[in-house]
């Protein structure tokens, strides 16, 4: 790699891993290009809500400079959390009594966006340029080519472009397998007023409910709730999960199907959504994902380690990832040894994060009565909120009948589904 006093550095991606690395590196007086193939950034509705716990997102915000942008944008973990049985018997019941310091502070996909894109100098980020090919020129440099024609050489590439990356094939020819679960997302708008039985179901936080290699979780964000219809694929059927997509009207028909012997108090999730389903078959990298040292390319986030979205911290991971490669960027003796300090500390890390738990498919396999349920899901599966000492785990009756008390997160449509 070329020794420059003042490298040429190029993100690729503006999502949130490249924005705050962009965002830290400034922080440091050094220039940085980050390219991105969304025209604006309120070019796309991002949806749902990310979890920033105190040692990963929050980190990395307080890294960027933004802690007092991000209180004022974000609100503490929601209160509660709920499982049932697929019959619709509520077995856990968890209330929110006082506040968990520990606990992750909540705040919307879009406005987390908007937050790290207006952080930055105008002009840092190139929207509307979608990297065809990074071709390295033999000294560690890379020529970079756009689909509008243009052109950019630069002393060190940095992808932070997700799951399907376009620089991760520089380092390594791997690419994303199937996890063997597959979602249909739904959405319910203006709950309490519109959909008061869904709001009933999910309360002020979340619930789940598993068995028989299927689930239904639902998620309060505000006046609206996301619903996530996990189901484990058949052979030869891992991209669609053997739902033919002809239409909103068929694929709720197919999927009541599925979850005939759920109880219609959960089964609402599935009858009720505002709008199409959206299709999100879930990948991931093999892990451990490595590469060996490769001069003027290093990888952030989803490019470097695409996992299950199960933990629920795979954002937080990914800007803190760009906060520190920025951190070592600037005070380098040379680019490569800060770039290769990082990769073996972001390694560590995420090799600490993967260690032990149980998989999406053993968690959806067994029934929601069983409540050690609850701690894969705590420990290696969705992130339900920690059970910190902010909680109290209401006993249930397991012999009353299945009556909800109320205590007062980029997919597309399925094809053909409108």
């Amino acid at each position: 790699m070329t020794s420059r006093s003042a490298p040429r550095i190029a993100v690729i991606g503006a999502g949130p891993a490249g924005l705050v690395c962009a965002r830290v590196l400034q922080l440091h007086g050094i220039e940085v290009t980050v390219y991105e193939s969304d025209t604006a950034a309120g070019f796309r509705e991002r949806g749902g809500i990310v979890d920033l716990h105190a040692d990963l997102g929050q980190r990395a915000l307080r890294e960027a400079g933004l802690t007092a942008e991000l209180h004022a944008a974000a609100s503490p973990s929601e209160p509660g959390r709920r499982m049932f049985t697929p019959q619709g018997e509520l077995v856990v019941d968890d209330e929110f009594d006082e506040p968990d310091e520990s606990a992750p502070s909540v705040i919307g996909r879009d406005r987390l966006h908007a937050l790290l894109a207006a952080s930055l100098e105008p002009g840092t980020v190139r929207w509307g340029h979608r990297l065809l090919s990074a071709t390295p020129d033999g000294d560690g440099t890379h020529r970079l080519e756009f689909d509008d024609g243009s052109a950019a050489e630069t002393d060190l590439v940095i992808g932070a472009d997700g799951a399907w990356s376009t620089v991760r094939p520089l380092v390594r020819a791997a690419i994303p397998v199937h996890s063997g679960v597959t979602f249909f997302e739904a959405w319910f708008h203006d709950v309490d007023r519109d959909h008061p039985a869904v709001a009933e179901l999910v309360g002020s936080g979340r619930m789940f409910a598993t068995g028989d290699g299927k689930g239904l979780i639902g998620r309060r964000d505000g006046e609206h709730i996301r619903a996530r219809i996990v189901l484990s694929e058949e052979p030869g059927r891992r991209r669609t999960a053997g739902i033919a997509p002809a239409g909103t009207a068929a694929v709720r028909a197919e999927l009541l199907k599925r979850f005939t012997g759920y109880h219609e108090r959960l089964r609402v999730l599935i009858t009720d959504n505002d709008g199409p389903y959206v299709h999100r078959p879930v990948y991931v990298l093999p892990q451990p994902h490595t590469w060996p040292r490769t001069p003027g390319v290093t990888l952030l986030g989803d490019a470097a380690h695409l996992g299950s979205p199960f933990r629920g911290d795979g954002t937080g991971h990914a800007m803190l990832d760009g906060a520190e490669l920025a951190r070592r960027l600037a005070r380098p003796d040379d680019l490569g040894r800060a770039v290769a300090v990082y990769e073996t500390a972001m390694r560590a890390r995420r090799a600490r994060n993967h260690a032990g738990g149980a998989t999406p498919a053993r968690i959806f396999r067994r029934t929601s009565r069983d409540r050690s349920v609850l701690t894969d899901f705590d420990t290696a599966g969705y992130d339900l909120g920690r059970h910190g000492s902010g909680f109290r785990t209401v006993q249930v009756n397991r012999t009353r009948p299945p009556v909800v008390e109320h205590n007062g997160g980029r997919g597309t449509p399925a094809a053909g589904v409108r």
